[in-house]
């Protein structure tokens, strides 16, 4: 399968005016800009606050061997 050329995505743009006009194109595409950039502002939000967490998280506890020193070995 291969992906259509200028002259394919020129003729699948008339067809989408011409079905739902240039007024609900128009919102269309405001929309889906909106979403994107929610979305990348989301990623930012997200890479911003786990470096947060990164910074104020505390060392990890490390266990220590509390057992008694055997002397007598058997």
């Amino acid at each position: 399968m291969h992906t259509p050329g200028p002259l394919g995505l020129l003729l699948i743009a008339v067809v989408v005016l011409v079905l739902f006009g240039r007024g609900k194109v128009s919102s269309l595409m405001g929309e889906v800009g909106k979403g994107i950039t929610a979305f990348k502002k989301g990623i930012n939000d997200g890479q911003a606050e786990a470096a947060k967490e990164a910074e104020v998280a505390p060392p990890p506890v490390v266990a220590k061997d509390v057992t008694p020193a055997d002397d007598k070995q058997a």
